[in-house]
């Protein structure tokens, strides 16, 4: 009752709702709901679970379960992810061998290593449920969505007091209407049953035994520290995403990373860091490492849309396996590079610096002078010197002097975004645009003139590799022709948001 993906472990998608019942609540009846045609009870289930994290429950502390349960028709080790609202993806893998059953399987571990990193996973409570299941079926004979009641049992560590209660859980069948389930859960409510106050049993297990909850963590109270805080948590669930070879991650886990570090310089008195600190050189160095596999992404999917745009007949010679083929080659080798990277002691050490520069107090402010405070002064002045150093530079150097405006548009863009000044930030964000295309271009430029000698000397056909280059250049030529304008009009918004 969920929905699989192609990944290589198992992954279903988890809609569900809990539920808070006492022992004498009578279960609900489902009849003359228009959708649900009968509802049948399943045998009972008596399912046994060893719930694993860190000393620290650094696991539950950003939402996610890991478990080994007996018992039941989906026995086995589970990771649970967040994944909006009322919904969690589910990674499985076998039980293995019952005589290591401490041993979390590293294909789950690899998921949620940068949460973990290299502190030890143990258990830290066992949970028994015995369960009745009642499958709702709809008109068509297909089940709509399953409706558990739970006795449970549980316990917080080896010495952990015996905690019971009962519980009912709402979970949909694979491409249900979630409509459905908040027709469902009126019934419940109106049978007696009130919203439950934590999204997993275990939560509710280690709260009781004193443990605290991330919503019981109040996030930092100057806008500088939440805004880093926010994207640090951003960084986490994109470094999963990579893991797991998601379309676009690599990107998206750049930009993230960019945004810290822009941050981080635009307000380096707010964390009592300097330009050239260590975790700055270091987020840099992630990017670098990044890069590999995102430009091979970029170059991948440039070529296959523009080769796919031309006429079949001015596509000519193996140009599809040069270009495409071989930058999907060059992606795969820089992910598997960005993964070791990911997997490092290193990588562990800056999310530990991250998180400690979150975690820490602002530098106080000396006698007389005001608290450090983000602005946007300095990233714009960035861009206006860049602005004119573009515009005195020789042919040669006129592409990196663009590159270095386009730089200075994202700090100014990430760090105007964080002070409220949206305008400023959106058209930063448009030159970051322009800029990002020429870019591109620039790389796809130097990389067909490369494929292009080879091909040459292959005694293929390289046409298409001069008419690829033109577009690359009239695209790039198109962008330098708006910079201006869009310059004029950063530095309007700019003006008035003083």
């Amino acid at each position: 009752m969920a929905e699989s993906s192609s990944q290589a472990n198992s992954r279903y998608l988890e809609v569900e709702r809990k539920f808070e019942v006492v022992e004498s609540t009578v279960s609900p009846s489902f009849e003359g709901l228009s959708s649900v045609s009968r509802a049948e009870r399943s045998p009972s289930q008596q399912l046994d679970a060893v719930y694993f994290d860190t000393r620290g429950n650094d696991l539950a502390v950003h939402h996610v379960t890991l478990r080994r349960r007996t018992g039941g028709n989906d026995a086995g080790w589970h990771l649970k992810l967040p994944a909006g609202p009322d919904a969690r993806t589910e990674v499985r893998a076998p039980l293995g061998d019952a005589s290591d059953a401490d041993a979390v399987p590293e294909e789950l571990l690899d998921v949620v290593l940068a949460i973990v990193r290299d502190r030890p996973v143990r258990p830290v409570a066992r949970i028994a449920t015995s369960r009745t299941v009642d499958v709702l079926y709809g008109h068509d004979g297909l089940p709509l969505a399953e409706f558990c009641d739970d006795q449970v049992t549980a316990q917080a560590g080896p010495d952990g007091d015996e905690q019971r209660w009962r519980e009912w859980e709402l979970e949909l069948a694979e491409g249900a209407d979630r409509d459905l389930l908040d027709r469902l859960t009126n019934r419940l409510l109106d049978a007696g049953a009130m919203p439950a106050d934590h999204g997993s049993k275990l939560a509710r297990v280690l709260e009781s035994a004193g443990e605290p909850e991330q919503e019981d963590v109040a996030p930092p109270a100057d806008p500088v520290h939440r805004a880093v805080a926010e994207q640090v948590e951003e960084l986490l669930v994109w470094d999963r995403a990579v893991r797991a070879d998601v379309n676009d991650s690599v990107h998206q886990m750049r930009v993230t990373r960019r945004k810290i570090r822009s941050l981080l310089q635009a307000s380096e008195g707010a964390f009592g860091i300097s330009d050239d600190a260590w975790i700055l050189d270091e987020l840099r160095q992630l990017a670098a490492v990044l890069g590999v596999a995102r430009d091979a992404e970029v170059l991948a999917e440039r070529y296959e849309q523009t080769l796919d745009e031309l006429p079949a007949e001015l596509v000519r010679g193996p140009i599809r396996e040069r270009l495409v083929d071989g930058a999907k080659n060059h992606y795969a080798s820089g992910l598997r590079r960005s993964l070791i990277a990911m997997r490092s002691q290193r990588y562990f050490r800056l999310l530990d610096a991250l998180e400690g520069l979150v975690a820490a107090e602002p530098p106080a402010a000396l006698p007389g002078e005001e608290p450090a405070q983000l602005t946007i002064d300095a990233a714009y002045k960035r861009i206006r010197k860049a602005a004119k150093a573009a515009a005195e530079a020789a042919d040669a150097d006129r592409d990196e002097a663009l590159h270095r405006i386009r730089k200075g548009a994202k700090r100014l863009r990430y760090t105007a975004a964080a002070t409220g000044a949206d305008k400023v930030s959106d058209r930063a964000k448009t030159i970051q645009t322009l800029l990002g295309d020429h870019q591109d271009s620039v790389v796809s430029r130097i990389h067909l003139s490369q494929q292009a000698e080879a091909a040459n000397a292959a005694g293929e056909d390289t046409f298409t590799y001069g008419l690829l280059y033109q577009r690359e250049d009239d695209l790039a030529r198109r962008s330098r022709e708006q910079l201006d304008d869009a310059l004029k009009k950063l530095d309007r918004s700019v003006r008035k948001a003083y």
